[in-house]
């Protein structure tokens, strides 16, 4: 071993360690597609994904099972008004200008002498009071930032959500929806090896842009968020991509394809089974709705990239480079969690994500996974398996993003097992964590969440 290469964890040690050994939480089985048949995430090879549009009216709110964009930006805000009409103006606001932006358009209609075509935006510019008075265009601020004219709709979804925190604050019911709050949005469990930063955790509204393009996706939050002003301030916002050909499954920071096992988004019961969520007596407004789980990842890359091959698929329980469960060839062979090798140890192990994440070991729960990986520059840390080196080290992993029809049923006993038992956690920090009851479609003329303020 060269002398300034960091000493590596035993395998065989990891292997055999147990709970005890693995006690850090992750969730990463994440999956970056939605199935196999939906890989093809924005759009045929013919089309521009620039030209790609994804309705914003409809039964259920986009991007949960639109097939997955190339890039997102999440974010949570706090309301800060007490007036439970000040909540509904910023919904109906949102649905207006999301219908608008989804389909390539401004936030709000741009003056009279502009337009939305980067060739013929008009700037106006003026030296002195006289020049903003002649053109009342420059005398106040824009409707829109103008950053993204000429880029078109780029599949641009936004998705809304409802944090615990809209429905009873500090203990108190400040816009008499405490008894509409749905039992299934829980308060979510601190979950073994959680290292939580309030500034990354939590938040009343939910905001989730996707998008083909960078830029269109932040800007749609950077609109949404403005209209709030007053209303609501932004708790914490996230951009993440997603990386990989079209009609493949994608990869995520650690190198292996991300998502395999994903229930199809292309068959409705299952749909119906795992993701939509039923009218229930405490929330009859959620019926087609989700609820979704944001989790922040961070990924020791330095750690896992001195790592081996074969014991980074031991990890897994997938070979790195097909995707194929251990021991198979192909990356949609079935995962056989029976078979032994010829002294009688599973060939999956015990301890493998895949094993631990999988239905036959979860009581059949599943969840719809659709996360993106992330990239936030470099920070200094100080690791908690060995080497236990503190550095200045890669800040980068895993937006983990989940739905479900019942966390309670999906996420939180599946995580919980992760948290305990998964070989993956000496690699991984949860450091970020929100849940949202996310409402069913909005319809034409009226506004997302309607159920829940007018039912």
């Amino acid at each position: 071993m060269a002398k300034d290469q960091p000493p590596r964890p035993s395998r065989r040690g990891f292997l055999k360690a147990g709970g005890a050994a693995v006690a850090a939480g992750a969730s990463l089985g994440a999956g970056l597609a939605a199935s196999p048949s939906a890989l093809a995430r924005a759009a045929p090879h013919s089309v521009d994904p620039q030209l790609v549009v994804e309705p914003f009216y409809g039964t259920h709110q986009s991007g949960i099972v639109t097939p997955q964009q190339t890039h997102t930006y999440v974010a949570a805000l706090d309301l800060t008004t007490t007036r439970r009409e000040d909540v509904i103006a910023l919904l109906r606001a949102w649905t207006e200008a999301s219908a608008r932006l989804t389909q390539g358009a401004t936030a709000a209609p741009l003056p009279a002498n502009t337009t939305n075509s980067a060739s013929s935006a008009t700037t106006a510019s003026s030296t002195d009071n006289a020049g903003d008075a002649a053109n009342p265009t420059t005398s106040k601020p824009a409707p829109d930032s103008g950053d993204v004219l000429g880029l078109g709709p780029c599949g641009l979804t936004i998705t809304f959500g409802f944090g615990p925190g809209l429905f009873t604050h500090e203990g108190k019911d400040r816009y008499g929806l405490a008894s509409r709050r749905p039992a299934a949005l829980v308060d979510l469990p601190r979950f073994n090896g959680d290292q939580l930063i309030a500034e990354k955790t939590g938040g009343d509204l939910f905001i989730q842009a996707c998008a083909n393009d960078q830029q269109v996706a932040f800007h749609a939050v950077r609109q949404l968020s403005r209209m709030a002003y007053g209303v609501a301030t932004m708790r914490w916002g996230q951009s993440g991509f997603l990386s990989g050909p079209r009609g493949q499954t994608p990869r995520n920071l650690m190198g292996f394809k991300d998502g395999t096992n994903n229930p199809s988004t292309t068959q409705p019961q299952l749909m119906n089974e795992f993701v939509w969520a039923k009218a229930s007596p405490d929330a009859p407004w959620m019926e087609g709705g989700t609820y979704t789980v944001v989790r922040r990842i961070r990924i020791t890359l330095e750690h896992w990239d001195n790592t081996e091959v074969d014991f980074q698929e031991q990890v897994f329980g997938r070979h790195k480079y097909s995707g194929a469960p251990i021991g198979k060839q192909h990356e949609f062979d079935a995962v056989d969690l029976k078979e032994e090798d010829k002294d009688g140890n599973p060939v999956i192990p015990e301890n493998s994500h895949v094993r631990l994440s999988n239905q036959a070991s979860n009581n059949g729960a599943q969840i719809l996974r659709r996360s993106y990986s992330y990239n936030d520059g470099t920070n200094f840390y100080i690791e908690r398996w060995p080497p236990w080196r503190q550095e200045t080290e890669y800040d980068a992993g895993l937006i983990f993003i989940a739905h479900q029809g019942d966390p309670r049923t999906g996420f939180i006993p599946i995580n919980d097992r992760l948290a305990k038992f998964d070989m993956m956690n000496q690699f991984t920090t949860h450091v970020g964590s929100a849940i949202f009851a996310v409402p069913p479609g909005a319809k034409p003329g009226s506004y997302i969440g309607a159920g829940l303020f007018e039912t």
